[in-house]
């Protein structure tokens, strides 16, 4: 009996869907796999696998944990599989669907939009009437360019605010908030921010603690009138600053969040810590007043939730830079709130009223647009668009015929320039450093907890090009970074062509 065959006849689609955690469990559905309905049938292994299999081995990793494909762009070499078809988790390669389906859904100079409107009149510097903040889904509204809109608002004769201020977060149809459990669901780290129509800063806090010969100082950046500090942290003399321990324990009645910070520190030295406390209303709110105030503005209503109304005035407006910068710190820094939002503002694109949420409006599309370009979907799952889930899914054929689509697509080299390149920046940039792979390739990468993940696009050493997807589901991926570089190296050493050996 073949072994796909003798696998086939031991699984059931049940096995395979869920994602299992112990090592018992994960050897079953490791094995267990169904191939995608609708794909074509290949070998369990055609990859050359001389060097990955000495990788796996000395990695304790199974053959079966790595699924792989390099296709030729260009040049005479041959596609090469393993494992092309199981449907596995991608991590943050699901990345490079959310961008690519972007790129070519919502094109390369797509731009969000944020305003102020009012309903009340202007005179003397006085705004009489209330302030609405319109939200419209951009990613990277930073403080530095939410000061700039405000600076706007500044200029355009606005002094004091008599009314309310009042935050219009109605862009979105938002889903429900899923769990991720790598991090025991803690919400207080940046990287856990989910979206929001009305995304400032991530809403994300820097803390920095200092040991001065007074005692230790705690600065918290942006400043929010909400969030009150008991500074516990004490100093000690250390023989060098590398191991301050400060601890963040908030205590938010919703009104008042009472952030304790407990620990010690050298003098001379200073720490610093980044933390989403608040929820985006209050956070937003408390940006918006710390800043205006900075300015000498004052608005003496509340801070309230509402929808803008239609007939009120448009006073000023910023735009977000184009989606091309965007996907760009997408990944290569492999931001997640950030493709989370992009994948938000291409269901809010795209929705219709047979569409729940945007979430469900974006899978909608994201299919429709794979079956456009040739690329089947048995099996394929997106979640959130940003790898940071359970239940995404993709098979390392699916991904790799994407990143052959993405290729002959016009916006190929926006997309590709996007990626991280090797041993020079994002999250490529420690890894392959003292291999002939220095800059020859633009590689995503991801991780989870029983994840490694490398997709991308790679030159040989003839200066073919190559796109490579390699990813491990496994539940100690430990050494799985080595795997998917042996998969990049392997790529790059192809047999040499005649007329590039000997210089004609």
């Amino acid at each position: 009996m073949s072994f796909l065959r003798r696998l086939g006849s031991q699984c059931t689609p049940a096995k395979f869907i869920l994602f299992p955690y112990s090592t018992a469990r994960y050897a079953l559905s490791a094995l267990c796999f169904t191939a995608v309905i609708g794909a074509p049938v290949v070998t369990a292994q055609t990859l050359p696998s001389g060097n990955i299999d000495k990788a796996l081995k000395a990695n304790k990793i199974n053959n079966e944990a790595l699924s792989a494909v390099t296709i030729p762009l260009t040049g005479a070499g041959k596609s090469a599989y393993m494992n092309a078809d199981i449907l596995i988790n991608p991590a943050s390669t699901m990345k490079l669907v959310t961008t690519y389906a972007a790129l070519e859904l919502l094109g390369p100079n797509f731009q969000w939009k944020t305003e102020f409107f009012t309903d009340g009149t202007l005179k003397e510097g006085v705004l009489d009437g209330n302030l609405y903040l319109k939200g419209g889904g951009d990613p990277k509204l930073n403080m530095e360019r939410l000061w700039l809109l405000l600076r706007d608002l500044r200029a355009n004769g606005v002094r004091h605010i008599s009314g309310d201020l009042i935050l219009d977060r109605s862009h979105f149809a938002p889903p429900p908030v899923s769990v991720f459990d790598d991090d025991k669901n803690d919400l207080n780290k940046p990287f856990l921010v989910e979206p929001d129509s009305l995304l400032v800063n991530f809403k994300s806090q820097r803390f920095v603690v200092r040991g001065e010969e007074g005692g230790a100082q705690v600065v918290m950046e942006p400043p929010i009138g909400s969030i009150q500090i008991i500074n516990n942290v004490k100093l000690k003399q250390a023989k060098n600053c590398n191991s301050p321990l400060i601890s963040y324990v908030p205590n938010d009645d919703g009104h008042i969040l009472t952030l304790t910070i407990n620990g010690h520190i050298a003098p001379g030295c200073s720490t610093q810590n980044y933390l989403a406390l608040l929820d985006h209303s209050r956070y937003a709110a408390g940006v918006v007043r710390s800043i205006w105030q900075e300015m000498g503005g004052t608005i003496l209503g509340n801070d309230m939730l509402g929808a803008t109304p239609k007939d009120a005035r448009l006073l000023v407006r910023a735009y977000s830079p184009d989606l091309v910068e965007v996907i760009r710190d997408i990944n290569k820094y492999s931001n997640n709130t950030m493709a989370k939002q992009l994948f938000l503002s291409i269901g809010a694109r795209f929705r219709t009223a047979a569409d729940s949420d945007d979430a469900v409006a974006a899978r909608r599309v994201i299919n429709d647009f794979f079956t456009k370009k040739k690329i089947f979907t048995n099996g394929f799952v997106v979640e959130n668009g940003s790898g940071l889930s359970r239940h995404e899914r993709i098979s390392a054929r699916q991904l790799g015929l994407m990143l052959e689509a993405a290729w002959k697509s016009p916006y190929a080299a926006e997309f590709i320039s996007s990626l991280p390149i090797v041993a020079m920046d994002g999250t490529m940039r420690r890894r392959l450093r003292n291999s002939q792979l220095v800059g020859q390739a633009h590689i995503k990468t991801g991780t989870l907890k029983n994840v490694r993940a490398i997709a991308g696009y790679s030159r040989d050493v003839n200066g073919d090009a190559w796109a490579v997807v390699a990813i491990i589901n496994h539940p100690q991926p430990w050494g799985g970074s080595a795997i998917l570089d042996q998969v990049l190296l392997d790529v790059y050493r192809q047999p040499k062509n005649i007329s590039t050996s000997t210089g004609r």
